[in-house]
């Protein structure tokens, strides 16, 4: 039996909106037709679902997320985080290797991607490590974690500290068409610092995590990108500097992309409440003039795409404090509707520039071929209540962890039906 979504609101890039009837199935887009006035297609033995006033977009794709299984599952698994994806609206999330064991070996891969075949809802690409446990010391073998089917590499969580360790990584991966995704920290820098170096760390008396932490590995990492041709990927750009070295990079034709997550675009460090730690993130909030600079950069494309960097943590873990506490916020149940409220709903961007930042432009930038509603394409698909507006409660929350700053925020732009590969995974 196949879907019927009917009289949905489909957007385009330049912010084109249509009203359409979409057939799913399978797991494919079987038909996509005008939605006029007083015409209907025949339903008959098929699931119907009455879209009018709603929006309806590709599936939404997350290619920076945090599943803690193998390791962590006390945080989260493949299972509640897929669950936790689809009520954000993703069909498709790529999970970051610092799981434990590290995501360094064809066995790791095959138990991911059938944990995420036979427990997940949504469709999960994993990463591998650059280096042998995330330890900086030996590069992991690319080919055989490509052939497993990994999508790219990163050491997320830590920054590759050797600059020779990372242009063979890069000359590596750039000899087999894979691109580097960079998590860019100088480790001399942030040591005992939980928060960044501004008004809030003065304030407290707390170390700050400087701007430069961050920065010099990206202005490392673009001079390596450029001698060795691999596509290299910016992980959470969170500051301004940074920002100006991506421009400069891509000005020059350096093959390189980059992210940034709605917790860096909507808070500074100034809009922390106190010392709870569901604050603490890394990168961390930065200064009002970095959160300028990020929007500033998604807005003009240095910046290509937005991601959540879901970092989910027991109530236990967050409760020891701002010292003590591990970094990472919740990401998936809040993206969508905290960027459409504070974006969109204030004029300052077009509806079709959010999605397509969380639609097509991630399955451009990795190669992907899902993030559209043309006939053919697999049937990812998201529509979302741009009307009614509901607070975040936190048992509401899907996902295994409560770890958000977000909670009780009124927002606009619920997700209301996920389907993923022609099912539905959230309703």
């Amino acid at each position: 039996m196949g879907i019927w979504i009917l009289n949905g609101t489909t957007v385009d890039a330049n912010n084109v909106q249509a009203k359409k009837h979409i057939l799913v199935e399978n797991d494919k887009i079987a038909q996509v037709l005008d939605a006029v006035e007083g015409s209907a297609p025949q339903t008959e033995g098929h699931e119907v679902i009455d879209a009018a006033g709603k929006l309806v977009t590709p599936g939404f794709i997350d290619m920076h997320v945090h599943l803690r299984e193998p390791g962590f599952e006390h945080k989260e698994n493949i299972a509640t985080g897929t669950r936790s994806a689809a009520r954000g609206g993703f069909t498709t999330i790529a999970c970051m290797p610092n799981t434990r064991p590290v995501i360094d070996t064809v066995e790791t891969v095959n138990y991911i991607l059938d944990k995420a075949a036979t427990e997940g809802v949504v469709r999960v690409l994993p990463y591998g490590t650059i280096t042998k446990n995330e330890l900086g010391r030996e590069l992991t073998d690319f080919a055989a974690l490509k052939e497993a089917g990994v999508i790219g590499y990163t050491d997320d969580g830590v920054g590759v500290q050797s600059a020779q360790m990372m242009k063979d990584a890069m000359a590596l991966a750039a000899s087999i068409g894979m691109p580097i995704i960079a998590h860019c920290e100088d480790d001399t820098l942030v040591v005992g610092a939980p928060v960044s170096e501004g008004s809030f760390a003065k304030k407290h008396g707390l170390k700050g995590i400087p701007n430069e932490s961050e920065a010099i590995h990206v202005g490392r990492d673009v001079l390596l990108a450029e001698a060795t041709g691999v596509h290299y990927h910016v992980c959470h750009v969170s500051t301004e500097q940074s920002v100006r070295l991506i421009r400069h990079a891509k000005q020059f034709g350096i093959k390189v992309t980059a992210e940034v997550c709605p917790h860096h675009l909507v808070l500074s460090d100034e809009d922390i409440p106190g010392l709870d730690a569901n604050w603490k993130m890394n990168p961390p909030l930065r200064t009002p003039r970095d959160v300028q600079a990020v929007i500033e950069g998604l807005e003009d494309g240095t910046i290509d795409i937005i991601v959540t960097d879901h970092a989910p943590h027991s109530e236990e873990e967050k409760e020891k404090g701002m010292m003590l506490a591990p970094f990472g916020i919740l990401g998936f149940e809040t993206a969508f509707n905290l960027l459409y409220t504070k974006f969109v709903l204030t004029g300052k961007w077009t509806l079709g520039f959010l999605v397509d930042r969380m639609t097509k432009k991630p399955a451009d930038v990795f190669g992907l071929p899902y993030g559209t509603l043309n006939v053919g394409s697999i049937a990812d698909i998201t529509i979302v209540d741009l009307e009614t507006e509901r607070e975040v409660l936190k048992e509401e929350i899907v996902s295994r962890s409560k770890n958000t700053p977000f909670i009780g925020w009124k927002l606009k732009g619920w997700p209301v039906v996920t389907i993923a590969s022609g099912k539905i995974v959230y309703s």
